[in-house]
């Protein structure tokens, strides 16, 4: 399989890692859009949150990387994304989890 992110995890790539555990793993985002970018990838491949959700230990493992990472980095208020598609802005087909903080992040933006 060629995924970026699988390779990452296999670490066949580098990644600026902050944590990780069993199931997930958490590095910076190479193109932040926010002071903090953060992603969370399940470390088995799944393409996306559909798949993702097809596996709830692995969607729990997600989540549990998410708040664990919101805690390392003392983050009070933050926005989880997830992107489904190339349409919504997927890049890589593995599923994961932006974290965003360190900026306004209201909906709508203005």
């Amino acid at each position: 399989m060629d995924c970026l992110f699988c390779k990452i995890v296999a670490g066949e790539i580098p990644a600026a890692v902050l944590a990780q555990d069993t199931g997930w793993l958490a590095f910076e985002d190479i193109d932040p859009k926010a002071p903090v970018h953060v992603l969370v990838v399940p470390k088995r491949h799944l393409a996306d949150v559909g798949e993702l959700g097809s596996d709830p230990q692995a969607a729990a493992a997600v989540l549990a990387g998410v708040g664990a990472v919101a805690r390392q980095l003392g983050l009070t208020a933050y926005r989880t994304v997830f992107n489904t598609g190339a349409e919504a802005g997927q890049s890589v087909f593995h599923a994961h989890a932006h974290v965003l903080s360190g900026r306004n992040l209201t909906w709508p933006p203005g």
